[in-house]
């Protein structure tokens, strides 16, 4: 096929990668033996070395071993960004089990949906979240819990402040274990793995991870991704942005995503580089730490950049050292990249990617021709093209149709879902749901979505899980869920409600309804409620009707 793109890729990236077919835990492996003394991870200011990572996550491996953890398991991690998260992560996949990472936010609802469904009997976590795990006792395949505090790998006198508050919270959840083994996780690190360790024998295209997204076509989804799939797209990241050893990356976007998994976790370890973690997203503390710290990247979404521009006192950090800003998930407007780029002397580059091919696989060049408002062009051994809507032709530039692309980092397909892969991946081809075009210089544009994702700063909402819950509702009749514009967060949630008749309900009770049962990003900002909805001719409701009229509604109040 042709691909017009491939001349405006930047001198130093090639346009194909042999990718070795190694285990993924062979990058951590594989730095630590080429730059065993190289800082490996930064935590408000402690360092730990290739080494030191290397041997924690040797020993963890050996110590899930000890428990009874076996290859092809499943152990989940409800995990904000630690080094223990990095060290986890590499030793379950040097047992050969399977990483389920999760949103440390999850309710117990949701919680239960995805433990039940990947069938996890072990759980990585931390004393905030032990009582939410106890109370999965009994209701999941859950059996044993590692937890580890916050404080393990902080500089003292942090550790010994942050210590005591999460001793506090461990002894709390431990008076009620709900059934379940409880570990510490620094016991698992106190000796040194046998001399004779070996990680398990895997094939690269064994499954080494299962994320759940809603997927290009509705509800979550288990997207199962393979060893060579990990290595191939940190080998893509690390060509694309150049990355080296003597290069520290922010790594403030939550590794339990692909897009940090994999663009500030595996990529700079393959690279050998530097890992400034923070485990949330706090516009103050990411400039402190850019300030002091001096990372050559940042990685993150586009309103993280708002909320530092916002910053009243931003003018007293200097951000000078971040010459690379990548951004995903939601659309870059050009005032947000003037900004930022003028605060930083950086370049944003706007890309785009997708958990069911792990996830960075288009962006603008590092140095080379930016367009405002494309997501860029293919990586190298990515092809990308527009097809029309039903898929049966392909189409020249300019014209709009579904993106689809293949890539050595094309999911392996749905967990316990065959159905649904065969419809998303077609020889080869992943049909992302995405509707846009392609100008004549290879270069891509998002206009639209085919199924009604909605994404609320960065996050992806599916609009049928808050649907479903509207239902569950007593006071409710019929309701839906529209993504509306939103100059902040991109889009942001409205629910449309019909009550049954003599039912009185205001908008607090609904949203403290939601509240309740959705992870915060998912709750809606606001609920109207209506005496009918829009239908169509045979009583679907006009979700996209819904979603114009509230368009228009913002750009008659743009006008006034």
């Amino acid at each position: 096929m042709k691909r017009p793109w491939l001349k405006f890729y930047d001198k130093e990236v090639p346009h194909h990668i042999s990718y070795p077919c190694i285990p993924l835990y062979r990058l951590l492996d594989d730095t630590a033996a080429a730059t065993p003394d190289k800082p490996c991870t930064c935590f408000f200011g402690r360092r730990e070395t290739y080494r030191r990572i290397k041997d924690f996550s040797d020993r963890f491996a050996a110590g899930l071993r000890g428990l009874g953890i076996r290859k092809g398991d499943r152990v989940a991690m409800l995990l904000p960004n630690l080094p223990q998260f990095i060290i986890a992560y590499y030793g379950i996949l040097k047992t050969g089990a399977v990483v389920v990472p999760l949103n440390p936010l999850y309710t117990e609802r949701e919680l239960t949906f995805h433990l039940t469904d990947s069938g996890a009997e072990t759980i990585v976590t931390i004393p905030m979240f032990m009582e939410k795990v106890a109370a999965l006792g009994g209701k999941t395949p859950l059996k044993r819990v590692i937890y580890t505090r916050v404080a393990d790998f902080l500089p003292f006198p942090l550790s010994l402040i942050q210590g005591l508050r999460e001793g506090k919270a461990a002894r709390q959840a431990l008076r009620k274990p709900g059934g379940l083994t409880w570990v510490r996780f620094r016991d698992m690190l106190r000796n040194p793995a046998p001399a004779d360790f070996q990680p398990e024998r895997v094939d690269p295209n064994d499954m080494a991870a299962l994320l759940y997204s809603g997927g290009t076509t509705g509800v979550a989804k288990g997207i199962m991704l393979s060893h060579f799939n990990f290595v191939a797209n940190a080998h893509q990241v690390k060509a694309w942005g150049a990355l080296s050893d003597e290069q520290s990356i922010l790594a403030v976007l939550p590794f339990f995503h692909g897009f940090g998994m994999s663009v500030t976790m595996n990529a700079p370890i393959l690279a050998g580089g530097e890992i400034i973690i923070l485990p949330r997203f706090n516009a103050r503390q990411v400039a402190q730490t850019i300030h002091k710290y001096k990372p050559d990247f940042f990685i993150g979404v586009p309103t993280m950049f708002v909320a530092l521009s916002n910053l009243p006192d931003i003018s007293k950090y200097s951000l000078r050292s971040v010459k690379g800003i990548f951004v995903g998930a939601a659309p870059l407007t050009r005032a947000i990249k003037e900004d930022f780029e003028s605060k930083t002397g950086g370049r944003m580059i706007e890309g785009y990617g997708l958990t069911e091919a792990v996830t960075a696989i288009a962006a603008n060049p590092y140095h080379g021709l930016h367009k405002i408002g494309s997501i860029g062009i293919p990586f190298p051994d990515v092809d990308m093209k527009i097809v029309s809507l039903d898929g049966t032709r392909d189409l020249p530039p300019g014209e709009q149709g579904e993106i689809v692309l293949r890539s050595p980092t094309v999911m392996l397909g749905y967990y316990k879902m065959p159905e649904e892969t065969a419809k998303t991946v077609v020889d080869g081809w992943l049909f992302t749901g995405d509707i846009g075009y392609m100008d004549e210089d290879g270069y891509f544009y998002i206009t639209d979505r085919k199924k009604e994702l909605i994404i609320v700063g960065g996050f992806n909402v599916f609009p049928r899980e808050i649907d479903e819950l509207i239902y569950q509702h007593p006071k409710v009749k019929e309701g839906i869920t529209v993504g509306v514009p939103d100059p902040y967060k991109g889009e942001r949630i409205k629910v449309y409600i019909v009550l049954k008749e003599g039912e009185t309900a205001t908008e607090e009770e609904f949203i403290a309804y939601f509240r309740q049962n959705l992870t915060p990003y998912k709750v809606p900002s606001e609920v109207e409620f209506r005496t009918e909805l829009p239908k169509s001719a045979i009583g679907k409701i006009l979700r996209r009707q819904l979603r114009e009229e509230e368009i228009r509604k913002a750009q008659e109040a743009g006008r006034e």
